[in-house]
């Protein structure tokens, strides 16, 4: 018997705003990037810090909440699942390849200088069922912003 699991749980800041964008079927995603510390010691005994960069990719109303109200540098706690995507680069016909996180649920968080404590504030949203369409929360006011553009370092999708 074959076991499977693709769980992730993550927490860091985002390294830049999210880009959120709605398909013809009013489905939207959001892009984003999270980075993580981790601290540590080295066989030297200096204290060492390693910074991670991860992707992220939210769907639904999830991702609405998460391009209205997360920027760049905030704090933010998700659960989700690894994905790897493979395409062929347009200019050399290279196989290109990225992994990627894609969040079911992402909770919000305060700073410390925030009044909180480093507590939530009050933004967990998704769900782990249909892409979090069930998710309670303010309502997200629709957007127009056009499409980003991507280069080739970026999946066409």
């Amino acid at each position: 018997m074959a076991v499977n699991l693709n769980r992730v749980l993550l927490a860091g800041n985002l390294t830049r705003d999210p880009q959120v964008r709605f398909f013809a079927n009013e489905r939207a995603v959001a892009n984003f990037s999270i980075a993580t510390n981790r601290r540590y010691k080295g066989a030297d005994g200096e204290l060492k810090e390693e910074t991670t960069f991860v992707d992220v990719e939210a769907w639904g109303r999830t991702a609405e909440l998460v391009g209205q109200y997360l920027t760049k540098g905030q704090p933010c706690f998700l659960e989700g699942r690894l994905r790897l995507d493979q395409w062929e680069d347009k200019q050399t016909g290279a196989k290109r390849s990225r992994l990627l996180v894609v969040a079911d649920s992402v909770q919000f968080l305060s700073t410390r200088g925030a009044g909180g404590g480093g507590a939530e504030s009050g933004g967990g949203y998704g769900s782990r069922s249909e892409q979090s369409s069930d998710a309670q929360a303010p309502a997200a006011p629709s957007r127009s912003d056009p499409a980003p553009s991507y280069d080739d370092e970026e999946p066409p999708f």
